[in-house]
């Protein structure tokens, strides 16, 4: 009876003239949810992510992956859009956008460059970046404010104009934010930073992509990605003991390597995953980076619905309730490759040095370095990073020392904490967690990324000194975390860190050695065990959100002409129609190169806003194959060995144009297009490899550059750093056909060697017009 009371009502309310309402949207549709509490009016669409899914299904006719139900179920146009994994470009429509303070600054100043009024989708700036672990928490924030205000003052105009939510310094790294507040089951988000998978672990296709990607989406564009392959990774069994949500994907890396996961999504399924709570499967899915995977994904399930309740969003786990089929697989359907992990077997592992994919157990790995020569000794342990520092990865490491501190002792090693975000920071501190750490002899440093992208002032050692440090990060190449070469970093669980740290070796095993108590007694650590969620509710701790301006039309956004932070960008040059001919190898590189070799983070992040600036640290840390040094390179036209930026800036002044040779994987790593932007900016016009990481070469792309690889991988030893090179038939640069290259050796020969590439017709037209962007706003011209 009670429709008809409502009807009787409203039908009254009209005849009456009292008030107006629209009766069939009250009666018939589904309450309409919020995609974020600090986005009201921003609501979730699972009824177009169904209505694609099953255009797409029909079409299809066979059972879908959950990859595919949502990257599918996000088409510009379902039902016209060819698919085929691993080889048709899909153009997507993305549910927001997401960017971290060092990439989002180029990102904010290409898209004051489109001329565009306003963001045409949700989208955010999280100031994480440029805080560098010095003292401890409170003091390196405000010292991060003072140093960086003109760039975070940038920042936060530049969103109150656009029209970008801004979360302040000392927020919290990007992705524990994005998984607080904004990810949800079927979410397609594409974030500045290439650890946006994270926001898989709720279940989200969650994408890590360059800047120019992210101006696309903001511009209203549909954004292209390769249809990615998938990798079905089953898990059975159930954690337990010392293993963790870090051994799952330190054993797949161990598997797949660091280019294993190239151009496919990784989707998590089977019965071991509801043994996985909802940070866990973020941890997961955050380092799936370090495969080289287009992202990673599990299921919705109860563990999902756990946390969003506990983090004020129980109306959308309601609605995800609703649409469940659509968030999980379907039954019978098929992966491209299939990994079966039994947890109830996994051992602790730990990753190094020098690369994610170097796994060893635990139990191993005080012999094999021993073997191998790398020091034992742990000088710092590190735990926190946007992949471990949840409630319950916090919980389970003071569980440890809260252990250790009964039989009194503390930390041998030096010992640091990183909160994922204010609220965790907040909750922790409320809890007796962070206490618990300090006394342990820890010392907690700011919300925000700090060491483990190089931003930290290490003092107990010198550079080239030979040391160990362990850490619940993800990333452990060369340097990366404190500028010198001859750090052994290893990646493990926060909890295995701070066992680590307490006996101050990697030759201690928790699971069976034993530690001397103060007394002078023998104890074992027990395995740890926390809550994955706090019994009250979080503590959100203080308020860091700035809101965007209903309308920021008269926001004023000040780049002066003389600062050393920030650069207006000026348009890259167009094709001029020829062939690119002559050109000079810059650098034949040799081995490893990841976007840290090409574009370093450190103290390199304060120029992330000036092209010009940030441009000195091009190929700094990439080894010379002619010399076996970094950042040492032959000028061609003086015969001197100088750096390469050097030489580089050279070339430009005499108008030469130049090449880079690179190895396997090239670009792997962090998705900073600073390491496209500046070869673009120094003169490069092609980078020609054996195989590129997917990030890198759609940031080549996007800025005009030719991203190349050898149609046969042998060619890399025909090539010589003395060598010219000329790419002929550009004039005929279509999708799918291979590009000729000449190879002119001084003694006067010449070799001929085909070049592969994946661009599509699109793609053509950005080289053509010298970039991404200058093709967008030969578009808008045309329109209007």
């Amino acid at each position: 009876k009670v429709p008809v009371l409502i009807l009787s009502f409203f039908q009254h309310s009209l005849n009456s003239g009292i008030r107006r309402y629209h009766v069939a949207p009250v009666l018939c549709q589904r309450a309409k949810v919020a995609m974020s509490h600090f986005e009201p009016n921003e609501h979730i669409n699972y009824e177009k992510l169904e209505k694609n899914i099953n255009i797409v299904r029909k079409r299809l006719d066979r059972p879908l992956t959950l990859s595919e139900k949502i990257v599918y179920g996000h088409l510009d146009d379902p039902a016209k859009q060819e698919i085929e994994r691993g080889k048709t470009y899909l153009r997507l429509r993305p549910d927001r956008v997401a960017m971290q303070d060092a990439t989002a600054q180029m990102a904010m100043l290409q898209f004051i460059s489109s001329g565009l009024p306003k963001v045409a989708v949700p989208s955010t700036i999280h100031c994480d970046h440029l805080i560098e672990a010095q003292s401890g928490g409170e003091k390196d924030l405000r010292r991060a404010k003072d140093i960086n205000q003109e760039v975070y003052n940038f920042l936060a105009t530049a969103g109150a104009k656009y029209g970008v939510g801004f979360w302040k310094p000392g927020s919290g790294i990007i992705h524990q934010i994005i998984l607080e507040n904004y990810s949800y089951p079927g979410v397609m988000l594409i974030g500045t930073d290439s650890h946006t998978p994270n926001g898989g672990g709720l279940g989200g296709i969650c994408i890590g992509v360059g800047g120019a990607d992210a101006v696309d989406v903001m511009a209203g564009i549909p954004w292209e990605l390769k249809c990615p392959k998938v990798i079905g990774v089953k898990l059975i069994g159930k954690l337990s003991g010392w293993s963790s949500p870090k051994d799952v994907i330190l054993k797949v890396a161990g598997i797949l390597t660091v280019k294993g996961g190239t151009g496919a999504i990784i989707e998590y399924h089977g019965p071991g995953v509801d043994s996985i709570s909802c940070t866990g499967m973020a941890t997961i899915c955050n380092m799936g980076a370090e495969i080289g995977a287009t992202t990673s994904v599990f299921p919705y399930n109860a563990r999902m619905k756990k946390y969003l309740g506990k983090t004020g969003r129980a109306d959308i786990a309601a609605l995800a309730d609703e649409f469940q089929q659509h968030l999980v697989p379907d039954s019978g359907c098929q992966y491209d490759q299939v990994i079966e992990i039994n947890l109830s077997e996994l051992k602790p592992h730990i990753n190094g040095p020098f690369t994610p994919d170097l796994a060893h157990p635990v139990s191993d790995i005080g012999a094999v370095a021993e073997k191998e020569g790398w020091p034992v000794d742990i000088r710092v342990g590190l735990i926190g990073s946007c992949t471990n520092s949840s409630y319950e990865d916090m919980g389970r490491s003071a569980a440890v020392a809260k252990q250790a501190l009964a039989h009194g002792l503390k930390c041998k090693s030096k010992f640091t904490i990183t909160p994922g975000s204010e609220q965790i920071r907040a909750t922790i501190e409320r809890d007796g967690y962070a206490q618990i750490l300090r006394d342990v002899g820890g010392l907690v440093l700011a919300n925000a990324c700090g060491p483990c992208i190089g931003q930290w002032d290490r003092k107990d050692i010198k550079k080239g000194e030979k040391n160990t440090i362990v850490t619940s990060y993800n990333r452990n190449f060369t340097g990366r975390n404190d500028a010198n070469p001859e750090t052994h970093a290893f990646v493990t669980s926060p909890e295995i860190v701070t066992a680590l740290s307490i006996a101050g070796t990697l030759k201690f095993n928790p699971e069976t050695d034993y530690l001397t108590a103060a007394d002078g007694k023998k104890f074992k650590l027990e395995a740890p065990d926390a809550d994955e969620l706090p019994k009250l509710e979080f503590d959100p701790g203080q308020d860091t959100y700035q809101y965007p301006p209903k309308d920021g039309s008269g926001q004023h956004v000040d780049v002066s002409p003389t600062s050393q932070r920030l650069q207006l960008l000026e348009p890259f040059d167009k094709w001029d129609g020829k062939d690119l001919e002559d050109m000079l190898i810059l650098i034949k590189v040799k081995g490893k190169c990841t976007t840290d070799h090409i574009s370093a983070a450190g103290p390199w992040l304060k120029f992330r806003g000036h092209l010009d600036n940030i441009s000195n640290n091009l190929l700094i840390g990439a080894i010379n194959i002619e010399n076996g040094k970094a950042n040492s390179v032959r000028n061609a036209l003086t015969q001197e060995f100088g750096p390469v930026p050097d030489t580089a800036r050279y070339y430009k002044k005499m108008g030469v144009k130049w090449a880079v040779i690179g190895d396997e994987n090239y670009g792997e790593g962090s998705s900073r297009e600073h390491a496209a932007l500046e070869p673009r900016h120094l003169g490069g016009r092609v980078i020609i490899t054996k195989s590129f990481a997917r990030i890198h070469e759609t940031n080549l792309k996007k800025q005009g550059l030719l991203p190349l690889t050898f149609a046969d991988p042998a060619d890399y030893n025909k090539i010589h750093p003395v060598d010219k090179l000329s790419i002929v038939g550009l004039a005929d640069f279509a999708p799918g056909k291979p590009l000729k290259c000449i190879i002119k050796h001084p003694n006067g020969s010449q070799e001929t060697i085909m070049l592969n590439h994946t661009f599509n017709e699109s793609q053509i037209e950005w080289f053509q017009a010298g970039s991404a962007l200058n093709r967008m706003k030969e578009l808008q011209q045309k329109a209007s």
